[in-house]
């Protein structure tokens, strides 16, 4: 089976490495990929989507994964879809989930689905008053997509107007916030709940939780994350059941109802309150890098899992997880999130010692240029941990962390450190 994964970040490195262990894969091809993932997968550069069709076709492609939100918001799975291309991913009009914070807020609520109470306008005033309402902090998104850093939790009301006034005039995030989510504050602990659907049928993944802020001890900025674990002692049977009954289940039925069977991974962020979940959004892919601690968990063939939900064949599907924990830490530029950094070679040290064995990289933001490696994104890499504990797997990652070298790297110290203080 040859696979196309459509994407060039840590997520789709992730997946391609997982298909590379599948003995049922052949040629994985990534477009357009970054500087590492030549190493695994060949690179192509078309981004038009009826030109990545014609690819599949002439190639003889049996699937295409796609990765990131973007080109399924703006439909690249209508276009495969039109010409019976297997591919692994949600419709346009599904996306909206994602695409639209203010139409994913009024699904939430239409199908009594839990989460937070809320606004949605443009206009200032009424934002302002609302905001008076609440308590503080202050949760205000902008409506449309803006690579995970488009929410901002205000301490205070006149911060949260700020905050408003910036979304609406566009100057904070363009056209993506010039309608906005105001929404109450919700006290608890986050969690990540991936179910991978086929339009009906649906498989819940191991949960995971995602390190968001910049610094450690959960402080500084929101980023697209630093770090991520997963399985999370944080959930237990009983409520993986409530979040199938409250949330999975309904969004399902719903999403049936609305004329946009949902097919693809369904990425459910939760915040748990008093053991019950409530819904803080959708995204419609993998989160990135709750993937990356995902697919080394997998045990059943990647390529069964993706191509089972394109085809809607999930019904016949047995998933099986490896018993283990894994632990990933995002190693950053020295700027991120703020701006950009000047390209860095990487250098990995060679000695590798038996204690980084259950170890691996990640690669993300990075070029290749005469045959090296350089830092040229935000998030660089991530250093990946497997152990038959999540401390065993934090440790075996902040060892490889120590490995990797670039100027001016960056990353968490405390990634895992809900679970291991429990």
């Amino acid at each position: 089976m040859d696979i196309l994964i459509v994407g060039s970040g840590g997520r789709e490195y992730s997946i391609a490495l997982a298909l590379k262990k599948d003995k049922e894969v052949g040629t994985v091809y990534m477009a357009p990929g970054n500087g590492a993932t030549q190493r695994i997968a060949v690179n192509i550069d078309i981004k038009d989507f009826d030109e990545l069709a014609d690819f599949v076709q002439n190639n003889s492609i049996d699937l295409t994964i796609v990765g990131p939100e973007a080109p399924l918001v703006e439909g690249i799975v209508d276009v495969f879809n039109e010409r019976k291309l297997p591919i692994f991913g949600a419709s346009k009009k599904a996306s909206r989930l994602e695409g639209s914070k203010v139409y994913m807020k009024n699904f939430l609520k239409k199908y009594n689905i839990p989460t937070a109470s809320y606004i949605q306008t443009d206009d200032l005033k009424e934002a302002t008053d609302f905001i008076e309402s609440l308590t503080e902090p202050i949760v205000i998104k902008a409506d449309g997509l803006c690579g995970g850093k488009g929410v901002i939790i205000a301490q205070t009301k006149l911060e949260a107007t700020e905050a408003a006034r910036d979304m609406l005039s566009g100057d904070s995030f363009g056209d993506a916030g010039k309608f906005i989510i105001v929404e109450e504050f919700l006290d608890g602990y986050e969690l990540s709940v991936f179910a991978v659907c086929d339009g009906e049928n649906y498989k819940i993944l191991p949960a995971a939780q995602d390190h968001k802020r910049l610094l450690d001890g959960d402080n500084g900025p929101n980023t697209g994350g630093m770090g991520a674990y997963a399985p999370t002692p944080l959930i237990n049977d009983e409520l993986y059941k409530k979040v199938e009954k409250q949330v999975v289940i309904p969004t399902l039925e719903g999403m049936q109802k609305e004329g946009s069977p949902y097919s693809g991974v369904l990425f459910i962020g939760l915040m748990i309150i008093n053991d019950e979940p409530i819904v803080l959004e959708y995204n419609v892919r993998f989160g990135d890098p709750e993937c990356e601690v995902l697919m080394p968990l997998l045990e059943t063939p990647a390529s069964q899992l993706f191509y089972k939900a394109a085809t809607k064949d999930l019904q016949n599907l047995d998933l099986e997880f490896y018993d283990k924990y894994a632990v990933a830490v995002v190693v950053a530029s020295q700027k991120y999130p703020y701006s950009g950094s000047t390209p860095s070679e990487i250098i990995v040290d060679e000695n590798v010692h038996d204690e980084l064995d259950g170890t691996h990289i990640v690669y993300a933001g990075v070029s290749k240029e005469d045959e090296k490696l350089y830092a040229t994104g935000g998030r660089v890499l991530l250093c990946v941990g497997l152990g038959e504990s999540i401390k065993e797997a934090r440790d075996k990652a902040y060892l490889l962390c120590g490995q990797v070298h670039f100027a001016g790297k960056q990353f968490r110290l405390d990634i895992a450190y809900q679970a291991l203080n429990k």
